[in-house]
Parts: structure tokens; sequence; C-alpha cells
């Protein structure tokens, strides 16, 4: 590991003796040196600086080093030490303009200057460094920022000290920064982007205009981490062929902020050609009677889809939808569009499994398990034993027979995605406590059990019971259907605001009671 020494150079001439000038190691012009540094920090300004090093080998390195605290230096480089070492007070205290106007500068503070070679001492040579090569700044975060020309860091025979030399090269170097040690490197800016991606992974420079262009979707560097995990080659792509595949995707529908999911779960979609991949699975999804506006949402619910052979493996998923399951042709398109998942799964395996359970359990004809497929596929998606089967047992718990609950299911079939402690549950005991109705009212109005208790219930009939209009006897169901507009002219006989204040009201007050509780 390489250690850096900064050595500050005074601009302006100064007399000197002739045993001082001839020997820059002589006590007398080290003390010098030392005296204009001291003079430097008081003023805050410097005219220019060159970066030596020497190997952290310990014999070259001074074993007996000591912090400005006194404390004894480990010869090796470590976290510990590096943030005692002698030379940190530069970046600490000191912050250097070139341009700064604060202080006067002297006509020899702007004049060029030309690296000395000193035979005595330093082996190798300095390449001139001039006014385009003058250094703008040095912050204390410890990046000295370069305004004109490149630097660059080399290793080389001709090394100042005894490993490196500052050359001139084409390559952009916008930075010497701290390294995390107390030590000097040189950086390249681009890189600056993607410090924690090079840490995490082996980062190649060509992948740098691509991850720029993923960067425009809102992708940061533990997406690119995550990408190179799932899937390292799609960080190979040529950024213009991923440019065109992504732009084909919001050509059809798929929108800007679906695009990062979609890359995120399926990073392999970066590959696919748009005329030999991505246009022939569009092709296939309007062939289902799918609208052309509603392609990018069935995209973004199953970028994997582009990842089957639309001969060998969607074409046969819909066969089986149609011959085996029931499903009509022309309620195919709206079956995808409900659940895109349902072309890339084993849907004979997921359809034997709950039809065999329904049919079983609940005693459920063919029809009625299609009927309900057809409104809800998501059905096939769910666990039996998590999912399906604690929602029938609840509804059995409440009363209902298995008549009844297959009636619920066939008009609302999503009753068994709904959570049973949030949802189901509250919603029962409010109905049996509050609005005084039966059981067997769910059967007509199921619809009940999918709506929202608090935005919907609960105001309506608080609501009309506030204006003295609410039914004695069972709260009737029906007045929960229509919208707030339809509910207010029918059943309130009040302003559509005037409704929407009382329940704002309400559901402030039980937020307050909700959080007086938790408190």
């Amino acid at each position: 590991m390489a250690t850096f020494a900064l050595y500050v150079f005074n601009l302006i001439p100064h007399p000197r003796s002739s045993s001082a000038s001839s020997n820059p190691n002589s006590p007398g012009n080290l003390n010098s040196i030392n005296a204009k540094i001291g003079r430097r920090r008081s003023s805050r300004r410097t005219s220019g600086f060159a970066v030596l090093s020497a190997h952290s080998n310990p014999r070259i390195v001074k074993s007996n080093r000591r912090s400005r605290y006194g404390q004894v230096l480990s010869p090796y480089d470590t976290e510990d030490n590096a943030e005692n070492e002698d030379g940190d007070w530069f970046f600490d205290k000191m912050s250097i303009q070139a341009e700064d106007s604060e202080t006067e500068e002297s006509d020899a503070d702007r004049k060029k200057f030309k690296s000395q070679k000193g035979n005595d001492t330093i082996q190798g040579d300095r390449r001139q460094l001039g006014e385009d090569q003058s250094m703008r700044s040095v912050k204390s975060e410890g990046s000295f920022k370069v305004s004109k020309g490149d630097l660059d860091v080399k290793t080389g025979k001709n090394a100042i000290g005894s490993s490196y030399h500052i050359v001139n090269k084409s390559e952009d170097y916008d930075s010497l920064e701290m390294d995390g040690r107390g030590k000097l490197k040189a950086r390249k800016s681009t890189k600056n982007k993607y410090c924690r991606l090079s840490e995490e992974i082996d980062l190649d420079e060509k992948w740098f205009p691509l991850l720029d262009y993923l960067s425009t979707f809102g992708l940061k560097e533990s997406h690119f981490i995550q990408m190179y995990e799932r899937h390292m080659p799609s960080l190979h792509i040529n950024a213009s062929s991923a440019q065109e595949r992504l732009e084909y995707l919001s050509s059809i529908g798929v929108k800007h902020r679906d695009i990062k999911r979609i890359i995120l779960r399926q990073p392999q979609i970066l590959e696919y050609t748009v005329e030999n991949n991505l246009k022939s699975h569009v092709a296939f999804l309007l062939g289902l009677g799918i609208p052309e506006s509603r392609i990018g949402h069935v995209i973004a619910a199953a970028p994997s889809l582009f990842s089957y052979s639309v001969e060998n493996s969607l074409k046969p998923t819909v066969r089986y939808l149609i011959e085996e399951v029931g499903i009509m042709k022309n309620d195919l398109g709206k079956v995808v569009q409900l659940s895109p998942q349902i072309l890339v799964q084993r849907i004979d395996i997921s359809w034997n499994a709950r039809y065999s359970f329904l049919s079983r359990e609940l005693g459920a004809p063919r029809d009625s398990i299609v009927k309900m497929v057809t409104k809800h596929p998501q059905l096939l998606h769910y666990s039996i034993e998590d999912g399906l089967l604690p929602r029938i047992n609840f509804l059995r718990s409440i009363g209902m027979r298995n008549s009844d609950i297959l009636k619920v299911l066939k008009n609302l079939t999503q009753v068994l995605s709904l959570s049973l402690e949030d949802n189901l549950k509250p919603k029962y005991m409010y109905l049996v406590n509050e609005l005084r109705n039966e059981v067997q009212s769910l059967t007509k109005y199921p619809m009940y059990l999918s709506l929202s208790l608090d935005q919907r219930i609960r105001p309506r009939h608080r609501f009309l019971v506030s204006l003295k209009k609410a039914p004695k006897g069972p709260f009737p169901l029906s007045s929960f259907v229509p919208t707030d507009e339809c509910f207010c002219q029918q059943w309130a006989g009040t302003s559509l605001d005037s409704y929407l204040a009382f329940r704002q009201r309400l559901l402030l007050k039980d937020f307050a009671k909700k959080y007086e509780k938790r408190r």
C-alpha cells in the first residue's frame, strides 16, 4: 500500500545563502521550508504543490513516526493511525484557492514555474506544469481540483522518490482525493458516481454509458448490484441497444416509472431484441384481444413473459385455458388483463389443485369454478392452505352454509383475497352489532365485504343516523352500493359537500382515537 507525502513549494524567490541553495537537504534549508509552511498555515496561502510518495515497506518508512499528539505510529498503513498522521492538518485547516482575492499576491505568484532537478536528492524528472495545469483549489474534503489539463499518477522506473512520478496524459482525471485513509489518489470523474458499485462488484468501465442511461429511470447503485446478482450479462449490453429496446416499450404504453421495476424484476429484458422478441410477443398479446391501451399494463405486471417462447410456451398455455379449464375464447383478453401472470405459471398444476379443492370442500360444480376463475383469475395463484381454506372456514364460523359460501364466491371471488383480521372480521362485527343485520344478508349483498369500512360503510351509516334518516331495524345494505353523489341524492337528501365534510371529521376523530390507543 502506498503512502503519499505532500511538499509545499514557495514560488516567490527569496535570497538564500549559497550553501543553502546548493544543498536542499541541509538543516538550514529544511528549517526554512518548515518556517514557510508555518507562515502558509497562518495566512492560508500557497502557490503550488507536488505529490511524492514512498513505498509502505517498513524499512523505508520511518519506524519512529509520532503523531501530533505524541503517539507512536505503525510503519504500516492502517485506518487507525491514518487519522493521526502529521500531514492531516493540511486538509483539516487549509483551503487554498488560486483566484482568492482576500490576500494580495505579488506578481511573482502569477508567473509560470518549472520543476527543479536536484542531482543529490531526487532521481528522475518532473515535467513542467504550465499555467494551463495550475491547481485551482484544495478543499477540506480532500479533493484537489484541476481546472485544465490532465493529471495521472503512474508507476515507473523514473519515479520521484522510489515509486511514482507525475506525468501528463490524455486521460481525464478531474480530482485527487482522499482514499479513506488520509492518502491521496487520482480518480476518474466517471468512477466518482459508482464508488459503492466498484467496491461490490468487478466494475468494467465499458458499462458506464449503460449505467448512466439506466440512471435516468431512477436506478441507483444498489439497483445495479441487484441486477448484477440476478443476471450479470445484462450489464454487458450496449447503451444504444438498451435505449432502443426501452424506447420501444415506452412506445407501446409502458410507463416511465414502470420501466425501473421491469428492469429490476427482469434485467434480461435489456437483451431482448425489438424485431426478434419484443414485437412478436406484443403481437401475441394483441391477438388475445387485449386492447393496445392495456399492453403496457400487462408487460409491467409480467415482464418475464418475454423470456417464454410464443410458439412453444405461451400458445400452449392459452390452448390449455380454453380446452381444459373451459374459459371462453372471448374472455381470454379480460382474464390475461386481470392476471397477466397466468401466462407464465404452470397452469395445469394450479388449475387441477384448486379445482379439486373447491369441488371437494364446497361441492362446487365445474362451471361455477370456471366462472370464479374468469371473474378473478388470481384465484389460481392463492395458496390453498394459507389462503382459500382459512377464509372458507371463517365464513362457515359466522353461520354460512357451503351453498351460501359458494353463492358469495361466485359473485365476489375476491373475498378469498381479503385479510381476515383487518377486513373480513371487522366488517362482520359492524354488520351484526351496528347495522343489526343477519349474516344471510351477505348472500344478497356480497359486495358489502369488498367495500371500505372506514371510507364508505361507517361514514354513510353515521351520516344517516346524524340526520335521523336511518331506518329502524336492519340498516339497508343497498345504501352502500351507489356513488357518493347518488347516495346524497337518494338517501341523505343533502349536498355532496355536506357529506364529504362529515366524513372528513369522522375520519379525523377515528384517527385520533387509534393514536391515543397506541400511546
